[in-house]
């Protein structure tokens, strides 16, 4: 079962997986054009960062995510990754939910986000338009880069408890 926790950015499987994150971003775009979080860019206040794993036991670190606040009511989603191995297991999924979900009952309005145009992207842009993210216009302080996609998503208020 995946359990998905608050913080992580002290433990070293998380450092790594951070780290294969940003040298794959960087890899996987044009110079200029990855936009990934650093381990200090994760540490800001505004950023609230989650890893997931295999059990409560934290044996398995299966994945991260992370909400940066841009605004009261506006948050971007970052530094969402898979481990490689276990791709495919609706991992991203239930992260993404999870982070819309922390957004929505935080009284955030709008979660957008940057992700790459290449092709090593295209299950991400997919995850996203899954989850009812649409393609829209650079947001915060993005330019429009031919080597990044923007989406957005609408977030309807909290349902009665």
């Amino acid at each position: 079962m995946t359990h998905i926790a608050e913080g992580g950015l002290d433990d070293p499987r998380v450092v790594e997986l951070l780290r294969t994150h940003l040298n794959r971003a960087r890899a996987e775009t044009a110079r200029g054009s990855a936009h990934a979080l650093d381990l200090s860019g994760l540490r800001v206040p505004e950023v609230t960062f989650w890893s997931a794993w295999d059990g409560e036991a934290r044996a398995t670190l299966l994945g991260i995510a992370a909400l940066r606040r841009l605004s009261a009511e506006h948050g971007e989603v970052k530094s969402m990754h898979t481990a490689e191995a276990i791709r495919g297991r609706g991992v991203g999924s239930a992260l993404l939910a999870h982070v819309i979900e922390f957004a929505r009952s935080g009284g955030m309005s709008r979660l957008s986000l940057e992700t790459g145009a290449w092709p090593y992207f295209a299950p991400a842009r997919a995850l996203y338009a899954r989850h009812g993210f649409v393609e829209c216009p650079p947001f915060g302080d993005y330019r429009p880069d031919p080597n990044s996609v923007f989406m957005t998503l609408v977030l309807a208020p909290p349902g009665p408890a």
